[in-house]
């Protein structure tokens, strides 16, 4: 009796990467793509209907970031394990993913094999870091200075609804829109804006929107 497939829900914004990747997993009998988007907020609706066995989801994304949209996916579907496939190789971004609920992180400059290689692993449930991230993250442990140690990105202080409402502003998003996105009455908005402003040393629309940039939870 065959095994069952491997079901893949796909989160990229750039189409033609995520037809490359649905191209690649498709060419492999053990694998099943059952959908895919590029907008992480729709594909958390996808997943709550689909219950994929699998995530592969990238980090920069339009609105909400692949690392913001763990919890949910988590929230939606528990069962369901994620699989970070971004450019991002920093340290940062690793442990952001991985303390979010990830299973693995693959960068996409990875061969293709290693693709097939992390899904097959997370599925079994065996964490996955593909070797050119975990190279990096070895490399950067032994020369980081011991004086930088306790060194955080700010992102990593706020809360998850703090980081939502801190994408939609840096879009140049207004109170009432946040309120209305986010479903939250204009005074809480107001108030996580001001104290997202404290916080992040960030004083207007601009300033939030390159630190967004700066912390890959927004493209250019």
């Amino acid at each position: 009796m065959d095994k069952p497939k491997i079901r893949i829900y796909l989160i990229e914004d750039q189409s033609m990467i995520r037809a490359a990747f649905r191209n690649m997993l498709s060419q492999k009998a053990q694998f099943e793509v059952v959908g895919d988007s590029g907008d992480a907020r729709e594909g958390v609706a996808a997943i709550e209907q689909l219950r994929p066995d699998i995530v592969l989801l990238d980090i920069t994304l339009p609105g909400l970031s692949g690392i913001d949209a763990i919890p949910m996916i988590r929230k939606v579907c528990p069962r369901t394990k994620v699989l970070m496939v971004t450019s991002h190789e920093s340290e940062n971004f690793v442990d952001q993913s991985l303390s979010a609920g990830a299973e693995g992180y693959l960068s996409k400059d990875s061969d293709p094999s290693e693709l097939f290689l992390a899904v097959e692993a997370v599925f079994r449930g065996d964490p996955f870091v593909s070797p050119k991230v975990a190279a990096g993250l070895m490399s950067k442990y032994r020369t980081k200075d011991k004086d930088n140690a306790g060194v955080t990105s700010r992102i990593s202080t706020l809360t998850p609804r703090e980081r939502e409402v801190f994408q939609l502003l840096a879009l140049g998003k207004a109170n009432k829109e946040v309120a209305r996105d986010l479903e939250m009455s204009l005074g809480t908005a107001k108030k996580h804006r001001e104290n997202l402003q404290r916080k992040l040393d960030c004083h207007s629309a601009a300033e939030l929107a390159r630190l967004a940039i700066r912390e890959g939870l927004l493209s250019t």
